[in-house]
């Protein structure tokens, strides 16, 4: 089972929508995949429709170390797409865990028995720095970290994030070393001069590092992944082909790519959802 964190120390760039949009997309393609909600605001636990609700979600998945699939594992209507919903509105789990002493390290210690049953789990967690997000770090082989194309955003990502990343680095002496980091251009608006400029120095920027990489896609500023998200589908589901109006990928054709560049090794099964939406 492969194991994906969404990560920012910066809340509005996307964590939310590029969680449900990816999950999407893989279990479209097949795969069997499991979405965490460790947002205390639970925007990933509404994104879809529900065609079974446990009884329980995160809290007591965290909490009380319950990994019973049937009490905390809810089954959205997307097929192969199921949900851990987040239901620690309070924030009780930053202070449990904060005093715990396995508290970095639990959630990587309970993936074990959902790794027969799941090809990934994807994590959606805070927009800010907090113990939850770092055992989400922790917990898994890949940081994947949405980042708009904005100053602001580009300083939060150095003294947020990638601070974050450095300070975690202690648990390497445990055996935990802390994931690969890739940066996700999210909600671009490649028209403005600005952004150009500032996407072209986040690349020049990470060039030479052996962790941290931006990747190749980029996702656009486009209303279909609004409109996905009002109608509780996958985007690509959406915009399956380019308008004639537009040269820039469709939302099927970017979901794709970036699924692609971060499992290359399912290449194959993520390519016949771009052939069986362009058929319908």
């Amino acid at each position: 089972m492969r194991v994906v964190s969404v990560v920012s120390t910066k809340g509005g760039v996307g964590k939310t929508t590029v969680a449900a949009n990816l999950g999407g997309l893989l279990a479209d393609a097949g795969l069997r995949v499991l979405l965490l909600d460790l947002d205390s605001q639970p925007t990933l636990s509404g994104y879809y429709a529900l065609s079974q609700k446990a009884d329980a979600g995160a809290y007591e998945f965290i909490a009380l170390n319950l990994t019973a699939r049937a009490q905390i594992v809810s089954k959205t209507l997307i097929a192969g797409l199921d949900l851990i919903l987040s239901n620690d509105a309070q924030g009780q789990l930053s202070t449990l865990l904060l005093h715990a002493p396995d508290g970095r390290l639990r959630l990587r210690n309970l993936l074990d028995n959902f790794r027969p049953s799941y090809d990934l789990l994807l994590i959606d967690t805070q927009g800010a720095r907090s113990v939850l997000l770092e055992m989400a770090i922790l917990a898994c082989d890949l940081a994947l970290s949405p980042i708009t194309p904005e100053m602001l955003a580009a300083r939060e990502l150095r003294r947020g994030t990638l601070k974050l990343l450095r300070e975690l680095e202690p648990f390497h002496h445990l055996g935990v070393p802390p994931p690969p980091l890739r940066l996700l251009l999210n909600q671009v608006n490649a028209i403005r001069m600005d952004t150009r400029m500032i996407i072209r120095g986040l690349r020049e920027t990470f060039v030479e590092a052996t962790n941290i990489s931006v990747l190749d896609t980029v996702v656009p500023d486009r209303v279909a992944y609004l409109n996905a998200a009002s109608l509780g589908l996958p985007v690509h589901r959406i915009e399956a082909r380019r308008s004639r109006e537009r040269r820039s990928p469709s939302a099927l054709e970017t979901m794709q790519a970036l699924a692609i560049e971060l499992f290359p090794e399912w290449r194959e099964a993520i390519s016949r959802v771009g052939r069986c939406a362009e058929a319908q």
